[in-house]
């Protein structure tokens, strides 16, 4: 079954993003340097990444100024030109020695080339070059080398690099670190004991502790969490990690007895109410939720639009829409702001009609590209939910018209078509976003499902699916493609264990139409109306699962 929904996870990359900086003319310009300036600067506005690179590497090597070769640098990693990007490196470097910029530079291309050894000395430099910030260095050093695959490897190199600076606890948590990345957890949980002995009041530390613990076995969890806190009583942070693992073991009793602590100790502190209206909205406890929020701000919470955005959410969750279009209204900025709007339009259509939610859709402002998106795939979601899918497909078309490569643009105005019969788009759209996006795991399913419904070349359906399982393996909406694809082959042994797997992980009302169906034509006709009946308890209104259970039930009255 292809997701369904809003998609919008726009990436705005123009190829100049990089390196849009102010170009630094050469210090001296004789002729030749000039012309290879001005080369470079245009070929950059023109987005002819390669004749910039070689016009910006000449420059670099003649000019020996270590700002062009700073330039010439970002262009030739930008333009993925590796080649030259090291000799500019390299220059780079050498001119300037100290500059923690360029050993930065270095490191990252190196380990994006898998060349470690390489990256070494670079990351020494990196540690001793200003002392009094080498913790800083140490925290950050595993995002530096997130890039190499091989994450044995990277363990090992930390654990060199850390191995001088033995009373450092910034150093044995980057060797922590590593060593989760790793798989090594005994490592990762001796490194972050080592960590805490120097210094034992280190929050941070402590979670990723109770973390790594998690994953060896619970009950030492459990023991270092209550120890810990009864040592440090006030480290709210450790204490909502701990009710996070409490919520995950569906311990409620023990759980509500740290929101009580929690509070006890910060009876004034509007993060902390915050925190517990957000772990009480976790819990379903919807009441206790609406009164942390209402308390965060009372007590001055930072930033109000958070809060009345989870205000919004749980009076929408709990059926009191009038109440959550008034949170979503007081939501006037910041990262809330865009899908405030999108859910006030929503409760805008349910009560005044489609037409008003797309007037106020149309008239929020958008600060950038993404954002846009985000608006314009709304209102076609507005539009299909409210089965106007030819309005819904028009919209989409039109966008596409002006930005024909917008991923989420293809990827749902071809849902769109699928509704509509319009299969030749449908097909056209999500083999384009393949091209474009090689590694998106939805647009193989949504094409191989969209076969395997209509019962089209079922080997093809079956290989798209599972290239989509391959890059995604715990998609329940993919594992039920799979089942669909094999139900459709006559598989149905294959077809019952997908199935079954992607409803345990998500009880879709699709996914149980599916599972319903196949149980039905397996024989198993009561487990089958059990399951339907089930998800439609849940989902009164479901389409797919309301036409399916007439196909099937109708004939027994």
């Amino acid at each position: 079954m292809p997701k369904t929904g809003n998609s919008a996870t726009t990436n705005s990359s123009p190829s100049s993003v990089a390196v849009s900086d102010q170009a630094t003319a050469p210090s001296e310009l004789t002729a030749e340097i000039l012309f290879d300036f001005l080369v470079g600067e245009v070929a950059l506005q023109r987005d002819h990444l390669d004749v910039a690179v070689e016009s910006y590497t000449r420059l670099a090597r003649h000019t020996r100024d270590p700002r062009i070769a700073e330039r010439a640098t970002d262009i030739a990693l930008h333009a993925r030109r590796f080649v030259e990007a090291r000799e500019s490196i390299n220059l780079w470097v050498e001119l300037e020695p100290d500059s923690i910029h360029a050993r930065q530079a270095a490191v990252v291309l190196y380990v994006g080339a898998g060349q470690l050894d390489r990256a070494r000395p670079h990351l020494e430099k990196l540690l001793v070059s200003e002392p009094e910030s080498i913790d800083k260095a140490f925290m950050q050093i595993n995002k530096l080398l997130s890039r190499h695959g091989d994450k044995n490897e990277t363990l090992k190199l930390i654990r060199q690099l850390a191995s001088a600076h033995n009373k450092l606890p910034e150093a044995h948590f980057a060797v922590s670190q590593a060593a989760w990345a790793a798989n090594q957890l005994e490592l990762a949980s001796d490194a972050m004991k080592q960590a805490l002995r120097l210094r034992p009041n280190w929050e941070l530390a402590a979670i990723h502790q109770g973390r790594i613990l998690q994953r060896i076995a619970n009950a030492e969890a459990f023991a270092f969490y209550e120890q810990y806190l009864k040592q440090f009583p006030k480290a709210n942070d450790m204490r909502i990690a701990y009710i996070r693992m409490l919520m995950e073991d569906k311990d409620y009793s023990q759980s509500r007895q740290q929101f009580q602590k929690l509070e006890k100790e910060n009876p004034a502190n509007p993060d902390i109410a915050l925190a517990i209206g957000l772990l009480s909205a976790e819990l379903n406890d919807f009441d206790r939720a609406e009164k942390y929020f209402k308390q965060a701000l009372q007590l001055g919470f930072e930033d109000t639009n958070s809060v009345n955005f989870n205000l919004g959410r749980v009076n929408e969750i709990t059926q009191r829409d009038s109440a959550a279009m008034d949170s979503y209204r007081r939501v006037t900025g910041g990262e809330r702001y865009i899908p405030a709007q999108i859910r006030y339009a929503f409760l805008l259509a349910k009560r005044d009609g489609i037409a008003p939610a797309r007037q106020h859709l149309q008239t929020v402002r958008a600060s950038d590209e993404q954002q846009y998106m985000q608006l314009v795939l709304s209102e076609a979601q507005l539009l299909r939910e409210n089965h106007a899918d030819h309005e819904a497909y028009d919209l989409l078309s039109r966008h596409l018209q002006k930005n024909p490569d917008q991923a989420d643009l293809l990827y749902d105005r071809a849902l769109v078509a699928d509704k509509i019969g319009k299969l030749d788009v449908l097909e056209r759209d999500l083999r384009r976003l393949i091209e474009l996006k090689p590694e998106s795991a939805h647009a193989y399913n949504a094409l191989g499902y969209s076969l395997a419904e209509r019962g089209q070349r079922l080997p093809e359906a079956l290989e798209l699916i599972q290239k989509a399982i391959a890059l995604s393996p715990d998609d329940p909406y993919i594992m039920d493609s799979l089942g669909w694809v094999y139900y459709r082959m006559g598989n149905l042994k294959k077809a019952l264990n997908y199935l079954n797997l992607a409803f345990a992980a998500r009880p879709d009302p699709e996914i149980a139409a599916h599972l319903g169906e196949l149980l039905w034509m397996n024989g198993e006709k009561d487990n089958a109306e059990k399951v339907w009946r089930s998800a439609l308890e849940a989902y009164p209104g479901n389409e797919v699962l309301l036409d399916t259970m007439q196909r099937f039930l109708q004939p027994r009255r």
